[in-house]
């Protein structure tokens, strides 16, 4: 009955994990993008470009969706994510992720160039106070070389590195970004978005005095490697009821069949001395008739 009760007891605590787990995330489903791979606004032509819709609930409920200029209809896949390679300069467009419901998220526009020259911005909003760092590259060329910076068609700065960092983003960084290496070329426009700064929530001033650490969400590892342990320890259980049961059984069978051999017993006779009779010698009794009453 203790096995039993240990091995149910375990089921019931992976069950409780699994509920958690599913919980946890689900939660995390709430802040859903589409994530492109890699990270950036524009490539060069050729170049392998990943969609992937990002916190859903499961990538089949959600499509990859896009429309481009030179198509009048919508294309979609059914599995959440779409991978194109080799990109041409007709991939260029908005995509976005939709469901049959009609919940979608925000479209990105992403531009594939023939020409030699790319502005590498974030494809997601930079929040406000946040730094941000852009880039400009040249086609088949690792160095970085020098290049100039224009916002919304106006000069910037010249990023000798080939890089242009924004520190402490606010609301008058957002606009239209290209950039220009010498002898290269011009690259594309690309939208920098900048999304609004999220004011922290204040902190109970008891927890910092006791120098409690928040409560951390629970790692997916520990919560499957917790599941695998208490699965096999279940099993485990299992196992060895199984086999006190078959011992049991085993010898309830051994018991029935010891008493159906055993020989049976006869009674016999003894006489008023406790010695049984010898069947050889004749025994006599004496019987006397009643008399007979005379009449008168």
């Amino acid at each position: 009955m203790e096995v039993t009760a240990l091995c149910i007891t375990l089921m019931v605590d992976v069950l409780l994990l699994l509920n958690v787990q599913s919980d946890y995330y689900d939660h995390k489903a709430d802040a859903a993008f589409l994530h492109i791979d890699p990270n950036r606004l524009q490539f060069f032509e050729y170049d392998l470009i990943s969609f992937n819709c990002v916190g859903f609930h499961g990538p089949a409920e959600w499509r990859v969706m896009t429309k481009v200029p030179s198509k009048t209809a919508q294309y979609e896949t059914s599995t959440g994510s779409v991978k194109i390679k080799p990109a041409f300069v007709s991939h260029s467009g908005a995509y976005w992720c939709e469901n049959r419901n009609g919940e979608r998220t925000d479209s990105v526009n992403i531009t594939i160039t023939a020409g030699d020259v790319i502005l590498e911005s974030p494809t997601l909003p930079v929040m406000e106070r946040h730094s941000v760092t852009l880039r400009c590259t040249k086609r088949a060329t690792s160095s970085n070389l020098p290049a100039d910076f224009f916002k919304d068609g106006h000069f910037s700065r010249t990023g000798y590195t080939g890089e242009m960092t924004i520190d402490s983003v606010s609301r008058s960084d957002e606009g239209l970004y290209k950039c220009r290496i010498s002898g290269a070329g011009y690259s594309a426009e690309s939208w920098l978005a900048v999304g609004a700064y999220v004011t922290p929530a204040p902190q109970d001033t008891t927890s910092l005095e006791s120098h409690e650490a928040p409560p951390q969400p629970p790692r997916r590892d520990s919560l499957l490697f917790v599941i695998i342990v208490t699965l096999a320890i279940a099993v485990f259980c299992v196992v060895v009821l199984l086999f006190l049961l078959g011992l049991l059984q085993r010898q309830k069978h051994r018991a029935a069949f010891v008493s159906s051999d055993a020989p049976t017993a006869e009674l016999e006779e003894v006489d008023e001395h406790g010695s049984l009779p010898n069947p050889q010698i004749p025994i006599y009794a004496t019987v006397r008739k009643p008399k007979k009453k005379r009449g008168y």
